[in-house]
């Protein structure tokens, strides 16, 4: 008889950035474990992709869009997943952003303000909607994608790090205001990953080549090497893990 360590049946899982790379590979394995998934970014045309994609696969899956900038948006994504399922039981803050590449006496405050905004505040948000749900039920988890960017120095994505950093920070405090309800908060922090969004840190083939030769297992990551650390964390396997960052990068950070 499988395991029911890993099962996520009859479970409900918010994505946000779930329509490509690392999100979209969170959203299908949680689907494929069992989980009733609301794929969410800002444009429906790319969601429904995705969703139809997973129901074609048999498995349960919706298509909510929502710019996660803006707190209405939030709002309207939660109560529409509560609408359609009922509650939710694992929430997966996996949208961000980085508009600047460079040193960051070059960045504007705007460029700051935008950054903190999306990549912390946005977060927050939307945890202090989703919650106050699972407290009742005390059954919940949360996971929060950061990056090993918030374990290292930069030159070059100075503000995105600060944001990451600050992502592992909300999760130790989520998790010791909600552990009494029994909400498991945790962050993964990939290292370079081959996604669109990082796509500037690894389309130049001597830059590829450099961090690989960097990195102890001689690549970078595809996607589908951080989606089943998201199914452990939201799963009985997971029961027991809070307050925590769980570091998928190859063995970047600690090679020196």
């Amino acid at each position: 008889m499988p395991s029911s360590l890993f099962d996520l049946t009859g479970k409900v899982a918010i994505v946000t950035g779930s329509t490509r790379g690392i999100g979209r590979a969170i959203a299908e394995e949680l689907a494929r474990a069992g989980a009733k998934v609301v794929i969410s970014s800002r444009k429906i045309e790319a969601c429904d992709e995705v969703t139809n994609a997973l129901r074609a696969e048999g498995r349960e899956a919706i298509s909510i869009p929502c710019n996660i900038s803006k707190k209405d948006q939030l709002e309207t994504l939660v109560a529409e997943t509560r609408k359609a399922y009922g509650q939710i039981d694992v929430l997966v803050c996996n949208a961000a952003l980085n508009p600047y590449y460079g040193p960051m006496a070059g960045a504007s405050d705007e460029v700051f303000t935008k950054v903190m905004g999306t990549n912390i505040q946005s977060n927050l948000w939307l945890c202090n909607m989703v919650c106050p749900e699972m407290a009742e039920r005390k059954d919940g988890a949360v996971i929060i994608v950061s990056s090993i960017g918030g374990l290292k120095g930069s030159t070059t994505l100075g503000l995105y790090c600060i944001s990451k950093a600050a992502d592992f920070q909300l999760v130790r405090n989520l998790a010791m205001e909600w552990g009494e309800h029994n909400i498991r908060v945790n962050a993964i922090a990939p290292g370079l990953v081959k996604t669109d969004f990082a796509k500037a840190l690894w389309d130049n083939p001597k830059t590829l080549s450099r961090v690989e030769a960097a990195t102890p297992l001689r690549r970078i990551g595809e996607p589908e090497d951080i989606a089943g650390a998201a199914v452990f964390l939201a799963s009985k396997a997971g029961a027991w893990m809070t307050g925590q960052q769980v570091v998928i990068d190859g063995g970047v950070t600690i090679a020196g």
